[in-house]
């Protein structure tokens, strides 16, 4: 069987590393499986960006919160496409597929798996709808508009989809249950066939170092390390400033961690980088961009992860980290609630309860640390992540689909 995986990116953002580890166990498992990428940006991704920020009267608010794959090209011309017996559709956006060739695509007669990493297949425009509903009907007035209305860019957006999807045979696979939900919510996508498969892991790539060794291999001190990551650590969703308030709330109430915690930060940042730390309550090490090898070190360095994130479709870092013996700590309203078994392989937190989070760290930083063994969150991770179990359960749907059943 002939797969052929088709993401915006091989190595950049999340839904780009999950598709790349995918394509990697497929292969693992004898599926002849290749990955069709935008090489560089094309012309199509700064006239989509042109056409958002000139209807929001060339303002760059939300440039990039939502998309409207007004541009793309055309991959049903490709050889590669014309040889696959199976196309997996992923993270697709800035340029790469416009809605003309997605329904180029649909019309083609090939089996069709689209993997959502986000909410922007279920909605008109937006990655992330937050709180609003209005996908389950019909999007309008959206809210990273300018100047939201009835007949706005998102609920023409949202026709649009809506016209090619409508009588396509397209099977949907959600990375978490919460984003299941979603879909099926949406006006868009509760008619189609929706399944949740979590992203897969490589354990080659993520191993249980000693944490003495890899402290001292990164210059960190002896410490109680919480570590925080993103690959975008200023993007508003990854919610670093409710981090930032949880760790002040935890030196008001016990003011010793001052000088017991350190905090261990990677990811890109755009914004001010003083202003943006001027927020941590303690001593910090800032990597940056980090590759592999180094993400490995760091994760293993590390006591507990955390993520507050807003929404998480999935949680990545939650289950690299585990990989690597780290204990979770995030909220229970999203992606994370898949992942975390609250005080069995982790904390989950009240969502948007600062008092909470700060009680899931100390319960990590202390009753945790006896309670879980690092060997128990590696296994944990293995036994529900591992590439043969994921890349299994898309074979059997990809060969569902094929034989039509």
């Amino acid at each position: 069987m002939r797969v052929l995986i088709v993401n915006t990116s091989s190595h950049q953002g999340g839904a780009a590393i999950a598709a790349s580890r995918l394509m990697n166990a497929l292969c693992k498992e004898g599926v002849d499986a290749q990955m069709l990428t935008r090489r560089r940006k094309l012309p199509a991704f700064y006239w989509e960006r042109f056409v958002i920020w000139a209807h929001n009267h060339f303002s760059r608010k939300n440039l990039f919160a939502v998309s409207i794959a007004n541009a793309g090209i055309d991959i049903t011309k490709t050889k590669v496409f014309r040889q696959a017996d199976i196309i997996h559709l992923h993270w697709i956006n800035q340029g790469f597929l416009s809605l003309k060739g997605l329904e180029k695509i649909f019309k083609s007669g090939k089996p069709i798996v689209i993997t959502m990493h986000d909410m922007w297949y279920c909605t008109g425009i937006c990655h992330h709808a937050y709180t609003c509903k209005a996908y389950e009907e019909e999007c309008k007035n959206c809210r990273f508009l300018c100047h939201p209305s009835d007949y706005d860019l998102s609920k023409k957006v949202f026709y649009a989809k809506n016209n090619i999807i409508r009588n396509a045979r397209v099977s949907i696979v959600a990375v978490s249950t919460w984003l299941a939900d979603k879909a099926e919510r949406s006006a868009l996508l509760k008619e189609k066939p929706i399944t949740v498969i979590p992203n897969t892991i490589s354990f080659s790539q993520f191993s249980m170092k000693d944490k003495a060794e890899s402290r001292k291999e990164l210059g960190l001190p002896n410490k109680k390390i919480l570590i925080f990551g993103a690959a975008k650590l200023d993007d508003p969703i990854k919610g670093f400033g409710l981090l930032a308030e949880a760790l002040q709330q935890l030196l008001r109430t016990e003011e010793s961690y001052k000088d017991k915690l350190h905090l261990v930060l990677f990811g890109n940042i755009k914004s001010d980088r003083k202003m943006f730390f001027a927020q941590l309550p303690i001593s910090y090490t800032y990597f940056g961009i980090v590759d592999g090898s180094q993400l490995n070190s760091l994760y293993s360095a590390s006591d507990v992860v955390v993520s507050s994130s807003y929404y998480e479709t999935f949680g990545q870092t939650l289950i690299e980290a585990q990989a690597c013996g780290c204990i979770p700590v995030s909220w229970n309203n999203s992606g994370q609630a898949d992942i975390i078994r609250h005080k069995d392989n982790g904390y989950l937190a009240e969502y948007l309860s600062i008092e909470s989070l700060v009680e899931g760290i100390q319960w990590a930083l202390a009753d945790g640390q006896e309670a879980i063994s690092r060997e128990k969150l590696r296994e944990n991770v293995y036994e529900r992540y591992s590439e043969s179990i994921i890349a299994k359960r898309y074979i059997s749907l990809y060969y569902k689909l094929h034989n039509n059943e």
